[in-house]
């Protein structure tokens, strides 16, 4: 898969995301600081009843691996408002191949009901592959990926917080980076229990075995991924 493109001219002049442009989304369901850090407005083409957009920052960043530690706690603030006791799927799509129609950094909340991921004996599995730990969450490349370097960030204990979670999250961003460039990827938050976050690089395309059979092939070796990962500095 290319690597995302570069920015434009036009695309600085007309982003809807960026501080003093607020008229130009949906009234905001959200925001936090004065002037606002991070805002929640309404998705203007929802594919779900209720559909909203979390920016991630005033200032055009286009990519999560951009973001400091005080921010990305705010956008994890952001998302434990909004979700609250609701079944709700966090992601985000990096990236015009992953899915994001704005490069402008940003996630979305979906109000849909989303399967339980089976995690029973994960944190045996994560061990030999772990990236980083962040307080009580671990990130680590995901035992049978289907993708190379999809990787998992799980809480290791009841106190693992999601902005730490988040934070290993922008650090695996910020790997791939240094490794393959910058590439398209996606993630995704389940509430739980336990909940965790899936990191997926878009380095390949599916083909007709993937769509057909849902039987997906990983040319990189999970350790190898692991290992190249653990090279590089977040």
């Amino acid at each position: 898969m290319p690597p995302i493109e570069p920015v434009t001219e036009q695309e600085l002049a007309q982003c809807p995301f960026c501080g003093g442009r607020e008229d130009r989304t949906p009234p905001e369901t959200l925001r936090i600081g004065a002037p606002w850090r991070v805002r929640v407005v309404p998705n203007l083409y929802p594919a779900f009843d209720r559909q909203e957009v979390v920016v991630h920052s005033p200032e055009h960043v286009r990519s999560f691996a951009e973001l400091e530690d005080e921010q990305v706690a705010l956008v994890a603030e952001a998302w434990t408002q909004r979700i609250g006791d609701d079944a709700v799927l966090a992601l985000v799509n990096e990236g015009r191949l992953a899915g994001a129609s704005l490069p402008h950094s940003h996630s979305q909340l979906v109000w849909t009901a989303v399967p339980a991921e089976p995690l029973d004996g994960l944190a045996e599995l994560l061990e030999p592959l772990e990236l980083a730990r962040r307080g009580g969450v671990v990130a680590a490349v995901h035992p049978v990926g289907a993708a190379p370097y999809e990787s998992l960030v799980a809480p290791t204990s009841d106190d693992g917080e999601l902005a730490d979670g988040l934070i290993l999250l922008r650090d695996l961003v910020r790997r791939l980076r240094a490794v393959e460039g910058a590439r398209p990827w996606n993630a995704w938050y389940h509430v739980g229990p336990p909940w965790h976050l899936h990191f997926m690089p878009r380095l390949t395309a599916l083909a007709g075995l993937e769509l057909g059979a849902e039987i997906y092939v990983n040319v990189m070796p999970p350790q190898r991924a692991a290992e190249r990962l653990r090279e590089s500095v977040p």
